[in-house]
């Protein structure tokens, strides 16, 4: 029984994050890490790469924010409590490389 009110729980935080993404999306509020610093954060593009990839524009996606195509895998680690693979390393490793993804492409965005 606990795992069924666990598993809602993750969908209803992910709901919940998708309506605040959406109302800052329609009331045009920008990133604060952008606004404070003046530099784009992370995961600034994000959004735009999304609904570019929900048009399936992956080219579009790609130039919004290179590292789009995470966010499932992302999605399925939540899900699964960091257990997607039964191998404990594999599941490291995949995740070091998406988050070397996200920093590289903070980088490159930096430098354009």
């Amino acid at each position: 029984m606990r795992k069924i009110k666990h598993l809602k729980e993750k969908f209803l935080i992910g709901f919940a994050i998708i309506i605040g993404v959406s109302i800052g999306k329609l009331l045009n509020i920008p990133c604060v890490f952008l606004w404070a610093t003046g530099y784009e954060c992370f995961g600034c593009g994000m959004t735009r790469a999304l609904l570019s990839a929900l048009r399936f524009d992956f080219i579009s996606a790609f130039q919004h924010h290179r590292m789009f195509w995470s966010l499932p895998i992302l999605g399925l680690y939540v899900l699964f409590d960091g257990k997607l693979f039964k191998n404990k390393f594999i599941n490291i490793g995949i995740l070091v490389v998406i988050l070397i993804g996200f920093v590289v492409n903070w980088m490159l965005n930096l430098v354009s």
